[in-house]
C-alpha cells in the first residue's frame, strides 16, 4: 500500500512547495494558491501501481511531484493503448470532476512516483473563482489535443517518423534540458510501441537505427536527444 507522508513534516512542506510551483498555478495570487492547495495530500507509489481506474468517480485531481505515469485505455479488441506519458509538474484526473462522470482511462506509474491529490471540489472552486486557472486548464487541454492530432496524422508515415515523433512528443512534454540537448525517460519498448502503434520489434529496430545515427543516446534510465531539431527533420 502507498505510504501517506506526515502532513506536517518538513518533507511534506517541500512537497507542498513543489505543488504550488507547478506551471498550472503560475501567475495566480499566492493567497489563492495557498488556499487551493491547503488540503492536498501526498503519497509515494512504487512502479507499476494503478493510481486510477477507468469508471472510477472523480473525487480528486492529481499533481505529479516526481516520477512518471502512463495514461492507458483499451481498444475494441481489448488491446492496451497508451495515450500519454506524464511526468513532474503535470496534472491528471481533471476531466471527471468537471463533467461529473466516471474516469475514462487508467493511470499507472512507470517508476517510483510521488503524487499530490487535490480534492475535486477545491479544484473546481479554483476554476470557478480564478479566470487565469481556467485559462491554464484550457491551454493544457489544447496542448494535449495538438499532440494527439499530430500523432494521428503520422499514423500513415514510415516507422522511423512515427518513433521519432513519439520521442519528440515526450521531449516537448516531459524533457529536461541538459548541456546541448534534452533528456527523457528511457521508456520500455512496449510503451513506445503502444504510443506509436508499431510492433515492439519495429520500435527496437528503429531506436537502434536512431542511436547509430547519433540522434539519441541511451542508458538504463534515460535517453538523451543531442539535437531535437535534427530529430524533427527526419519526419516525413
Amino acid at each position: 500500500m502507498p505510504l501517506m507522508e506526515d502532513r506536517f513534516s518538513p518533507r511534506e512542506s517541500r512537497n507542498s512547495a513543489l505543488i504550488r510551483s507547478a506551471p498550472f498555478f503560475e501567475g495566480l495570487p499566492e493567497a489563492v494558491v495557498d488556499k487551493a492547495t491547503a488540503q492536498v495530500v501526498t503519497r509515494s507509489h512504487p512502479a507499476n501501481q494503478v493510481i486510477l481506474l477507468e469508471n472510477d468517480w472523480g473525487s480528486a485531481v492529481y499533481f505529479i511531484l516526481s516520477g512518471w505515469v502512463k495514461i492507458r485505455t483499451y481498444n475494441i479488441d481489448g488491446k492496451e493503448v497508451t495515450l500519454n506519458i506524464l511526468g513532474r509538474n503535470e496534472l491528471f484526473g481533471e476531466m471527471a470532476p468537471l463533467d461529473e462522470v466516471p474516469r475514462s482511462t487508467d493511470v499507472i506509474t512507470l517508476s517510483p512516483t510521488m503524487i499530490g491529490s487535490m480534492p475535486a471540489q477545491d479544484f473546481v472552486h479554483l476554476l470557478n473563482t480564478e479566470a487565469q486557472a481556467g485559462i491554464r486548464l484550457a491551454q493544457l487541454m489544447a496542448r494535449r489535443l495538438r499532440q494527439v492530432n499530430r500523432r494521428l496524422r503520422l499514423r500513415e508515415s514510415d516507422s522511423v517518423s512515427r518513433v521519432a515523433d513519439i520521442l519528440i512528443f515526450i521531449a516537448e512534454g516531459q524533457g529536461q534540458r541538459r548541456d546541448k540537448g534534452i533528456e527523457i525517460p528511457n521508456l520500455p519498448h512496449r510503451e513506445l510501441s503502444s504510443l506509436s502503434g508499431l510492433a515492439r520489434e519495429t520500435v527496437t529496430r528503429v531506436l537502434s537505427k536512431l542511436e547509430r545515427k547519433g540522434l539519441i543516446v541511451r542508458d538504463r534510465e534515460t535517453m538523451f536527444i543531442p539535437d531535437l531539431d535534427a530529430l524533427e527533420r527526419i519526419l516525413v
